[in-house]
């Protein structure tokens, strides 16, 4: 049977995170509400390389203070059902204000990369982001997306899937 890993999406409303969703899983998710919730929850899978994975796209939250619902559903998500790994969807055009919630995820220890989106509406503001500097300050993988127009998908991709086998191939040679 082929390994099965969990990968959160997490981000701000409006970041993206629904669009990347919708662009990695396709056709193959399902809609429906939290537990005992009124928010609702999108999972999906998806197949690359061989291995399966389940996509969760959790509810947009600006922080994981847990004064909302959604940042409640968010910041138990990620601490109890500890996904295989943390895409922090991040809009670069609002770059401070999303950092927030990275920030916060990399704070619960869990395995991180960032899919640092809409990097063309930034550019239309004369926003500059040093990717290799932030890349490093934070200690993850940042990949520059375009989810509307479907740009840098297949990088993202690549640097989930290496994520993911990388910590199994350290898992197992531990």
């Amino acid at each position: 049977m082929a390994k099965q890993f969990t990968i959160a999406l997490a981000g701000n409303p409006n970041a993206g995170k629904s669009t990347i969703f919708n662009a990695i899983t396709g056709s193959h998710q399902h809609v429906a509400n939290w537990p005992g919730k009124t928010v609702e929850k999108k999972e999906g899978s998806w197949n690359y390389k061989g291995i399966d994975f389940t996509v969760v796209d959790l509810p947009g939250t600006y922080s994981l203070t847990a004064f909302s619902l959604e940042e409640v559903i968010a910041r138990n998500f990620i601490i109890d059902e500890k996904p295989d790994l943390v895409v922090a969807v991040v809009d670069a055009g609002n770059l401070e204000r999303n950092l927030y919630l990275a920030v916060q995820i990399l704070e619960l220890g869990v395995k991180v990369v960032m899919a640092l989106n809409m990097s063309d509406v930034a550019e239309s503001r004369g926003i500059k982001i040093d990717i290799d500097k932030l890349s490093a300050g934070l200690g993850i993988t940042i990949v520059q997306t375009i989810a509307s127009r479907e740009k840098g998908l297949d990088e993202l991709k690549e640097v989930i899937f290496n994520a993911v086998t990388e910590m199994e191939v350290n898992h197992v040679g531990a």
